[in-house]
């Protein structure tokens, strides 16, 4: 099968997150025809090849996508090439990365290996529910991973976390005409005092993700116009970097804060691998790129907890989630030649790494 014929038919078999089922027969009957020993559980699909008992490399990146969006052009379950450019859901985020792992796994399963590679097709990266979390006591220890999203083949070496916060300020509620008499405290305009503050925050810059400022998103509070607001709630989200702790920050703002400060989301955590590692530096030659960059999107890179990992990948990012998504045959042809180059550098570097 061709890269574009490969890509045609990822991108044409519906997979919005929850809803993999089609693809990952699909894909099981595909791998299990190239003679590959392929392994499920749920909607997730796992397979190896290489030397056993040497470094182990997971290649992993997800089946779903989100729902289409509103403004396409056409059908955005139905590819369609326009040139070299295939349009349709998913395209981008991330079945390019999907099929061109698998088109560099089909040739690198023949070749000779210095160690072991995982390749993990996991479900439900988008709404962080059932995928690679669930499969990491199943697939074994493992030196390195690389993580199959649209970056344009650039090296992410770091990638922001994502804390949320709920915060609810307390008043005392009163008929607005006597609110002064009555020492009524408003409980919006505690909030707007503690927003004031969190927009004024400053947090330390990282060397490849920069700086952060935490937003507030969602605000509600009072009842009736005429009356004081006795609650108000708001919601901050703060993209963290690898040296922040979630528990500490949290910690942190509800000593600066006049609401109460309570933990929404934590569960994305922040990542960070030494650039100086194997995998890295892997990634780095595969890719020819000179240096690693960060990224300030979340990823299934989240739940592999100390396993040192990139995330890299054909597509651009910045068409993930947008109407008439689209990646073209030669980020494909190229997504797939960097994984086929990273993994027997990989090894080669672990091996030095390890001597």
């Amino acid at each position: 099968m061709s890269p574009a014929e490969l890509l045609t038919l990822l991108v044409g078999t519906p997979s919005v997150s929850g809803e993999e089922g089609l693809l990952a027969d699909l894909l099981q009957n595909l791998v299990a025809g190239q003679g590959l020993d392929v392994q499920r559980q749920g909607h997730n699909l796992w397979f190896s090849f290489g030397k056993k008992g040497g470094a182990r490399l997971l290649l992993n990146s997800h089946l779903d996508t989100v729902p289409p969006c509103a403004g396409w052009e056409g059908d955005p379950f139905t590819p369609v090439w326009h040139g070299a450019r295939l349009q349709g859901l998913g395209a981008n985020d991330a079945k390019g990365c999907v099929a061109a792992i698998l088109l560099a796994a089909f040739e690198l399963a023949k070749q000779e290996l210095g160690g072991e590679v995982v390749v993990a097709l996991t479900a439900e990266e988008e709404t962080g529910g059932e995928g690679i979390a669930t499969l990491l006591d199943q697939l074994g220890p493992l030196d390195g991973a690389v993580v199959g999203e649209p970056t344009g083949l650039r090296v992410c070496a770091a990638q922001r976390g994502l804390l949320v916060l709920k915060c609810t300020a307390r008043g005392q509620s009163g008929h607005v005409a006597h609110a002064q008499m009555l020492g009524a405290e408003n409980a919006i305009h505690k909030a707007a005092r503690d927003i004031a503050k969190i927009a004024a925050m400053d947090f330390p810059a990282h060397p490849l993700l920069g700086t952060q400022k935490a937003q507030v998103t969602q605000i509600s509070g009072g009842l009736r116009r005429n009356q004081v607001p006795d609650a108000c709630e708001f919601f901050i989200d703060l993209r963290t970097g690898p040296e922040q702790d979630h528990e500490a920050l949290a910690a942190d703002f509800q000593r600066q804060l006049e609401s109460e400060v309570a933990v929404h989301s934590r569960r994305y955590l922040p990542k960070g691998t030494d650039p100086n590692h194997p995998i890295v530096r892997a990634a780095l030659q595969a890719a020819g790129k000179a240096g690693p960059v960060g990224s300030g999107t979340t990823s299934d890179w989240a739940f592999l907890g100390d396993i040192p990992a990139v995330k890299a990948g054909p597509g651009d990012t910045f068409r993930s989630h947008r109407p008439n998504e689209y990646l073209t045959l030669p980020e494909l042809e190229a997504g797939a030649a960097f994984y086929a180059a990273l993994v027997p550098a990989f090894f080669k570097m672990q091996v030095q790494h390890e001597g």
